[in-house]
């Protein structure tokens, strides 16, 4: 799929969702260079379906061999990852309607259906779609460690006066 037909999917994904009166999925850098990773990984595996059945492989971090390798490929901190859906489906020639109907109405809807991921990446190679849903918490944001460390470095700097100025009341 090129570019623009990611855009469609992307479309789609976002027409079905607005239909459940959900937010649109907006891009996510990061979870775009995961995906297209991920796909690439996973090119050489055959479609072992012909219909739009999806040949559904790996969708947590610990079937994806080399994660940290490709999380760190793509500058982003382990630690935002964990409330994301990986969802990679096969489908021959990468149909548009076919690519849609396999997240729509497979097992891939309920998270489609959640509220709680606001972003999206999207990555193809050959037969092979990839979709990465992340959320906007610190946990399922696919920020990079430098931005994860920065907003701990921040959370302390606010943190500190407080703690010292809750300990100068209790010492007074």
């Amino acid at each position: 799929m090129a570019a623009d037909d990611e855009d469609n999917l992307l479309q789609g994904l976002n027409s079905y969702r607005q239909s459940l009166n959900l937010p649109t999925l907006t891009k996510n850098g990061k979870a775009e260079c995961l995906a297209e990773e991920i796909a690439d990984q996973i090119e050489d595996q055959p479609c072992t379906t012909i219909t739009s059945t999806s040949n559904i492989v790996p969708t947590t971090p610990g079937q994806i061999s080399d994660y940290p390798r490709l999380l760190k490929k793509c500058k982003i901190d382990v630690n935002t990852t964990t409330d994301g859906a990986i969802m990679p489906v096969c489908v021959r020639k990468l149909v548009p309607t076919l690519v849609l109907t396999n997240y729509t109405r497979s097992q891939y809807a309920k998270q489609l259906n959640n509220s709680k991921y606001t972003g999206v990446g999207l990555g193809s190679e050959d037969d092979w779609m990839v979709v990465i849903l992340t959320t906007s918490t610190t946990t399922g944001s696919f920020a990079s460690a430098a931005a994860s460390w920065v907003s701990s470095v921040a959370l302390v700097h606010y943190l500190v006066p407080l703690l010292l100025g809750l300990s100068l009341c209790l010492v007074s």
